[in-house]
């Protein structure tokens, strides 16, 4: 049967273990010696040992009075440590939120929305977590994530989801790529290039949008899938010019931007327009869930991220 002691006792015992003196230590804690005394007794005997060696004229600890005094401290500071955790989460405050994001979003979307975050909750550490886009509704109806942000997957039971930010489709190649110096590509101008693209399960929506805007520009694409997660990779692939990728404006502007080899180009007849979607678990959302899905929904609407993208109709991914 396990042994039930209160914190309070172990909190009196540190005491005594520090002054080595019934009296001070009473003292210290505002309790009568008589009460510490039979409280430290009381403990003993739970424990089945000996803490302390008494006599007229000192207190010494015992050795298993010495091993006590160096674990409880630690367990104390624990116990501690969950309660304030536990009082934070009931009222909103929770500390830490479990982001899950596409790679595509890794460049300007997320930075964006970190710096909201961190702005309006100033209290909170986000836990950014790279993952595919089919990936995280999985991961947010397991209760693994907490919100994500992904390029708008279905949403399976219990889990929520809405656009935040709308826009279109670039392209993304080597900058000695045979295509980097025009200003803009027609999509018919990819017909004899071969496509890198996530594969069809990690991001059906977005793989499914790609396929069908070629469809409308006139040819069937030669694809090759990618699935290695880190972003780098991608892009060192990219620069070697062997293949195109499409991908959000706001991916292929910042990597062009952060010297990785690669150029982006603006796609047109077709134009295609993706869709970022914010996603959350509908069981019981913290309050600092909602109060993230909040920011997220302000920061969207001051950017003006749900405006059209294209200035002409074009090919939507949803």
């Amino acid at each position: 049967m396990p042994i039930e002691i209160s914190p309070r006792a172990f909190r009196y015992f540190l005491a005594v273990a520090e002054e080595l003196h019934f009296g001070r230590a009473a003292a210290r804690l505002y309790i009568s010696q008589p009460s510490l005394s039979h409280q430290i007794r009381k403990l003993e005997e739970d424990l089945g040992t000996p803490l302390f060696v008494r006599s007229s004229r000192r207190v010494q600890l015992t050795a298993a009075g010495r091993t006590l005094a160096q674990e409880v401290p630690p367990a104390l500071a624990a116990l501690e440590h969950a309660v304030e955790l536990t009082r934070l989460a009931g009222s909103g405050r929770t500390t830490t939120i479990r982001l899950g994001y596409t790679p595509v979003a890794s460049f300007g979307t997320l930075t964006s929305l970190l710096e909201a975050i961190e702005a309006d909750h100033p209290e909170l550490t986000v836990d950014a977590r790279e993952l595919f886009s089919a990936e995280i509704p999985v991961r947010l109806q397991a209760g693994d994530l907490d919100v994500g942000l992904a390029l708008f997957p279905p949403a399976p039971d219990g889990v929520a989801g809405e656009p935040v930010r709308a826009e279109r489709v670039s392209a993304i190649l080597g900058a000695r790529h045979r295509l980097a110096a025009a200003t803009v590509l027609p999509l018919a101008d990819l017909r004899d290039e071969t496509l890198l693209l996530f594969p069809r399960h990690l991001a059906p929506a977005y793989y499914d949008g790609i396929v069908a805007a070629c469809h409308q520009a006139g040819f069937t694409p030669r694809l090759r899938a990618f699935d290695e997660p880190p972003v780098n990779a991608m892009l060192s692939r990219l620069a070697s010019g062997r293949e195109v990728g499409l991908a959000p404006a706001s991916f292929t502007e910042h990597a062009a931007k952060a010297g990785t080899g690669v150029v982006h180009r603006d796609i047109v007849d077709p134009s295609i327009t993706a869709e970022f979607s914010v996603l959350w678990p509908t069981t019981d959302p913290s309050p600092a869930i909602t109060g993230v899905i909040a920011t997220v929904r302000r920061h969207a609407r001051l950017h003006g991220w749900l405006g059209d993208p294209q200035s002409s109709a074009g090919a939507a991914i949803r």
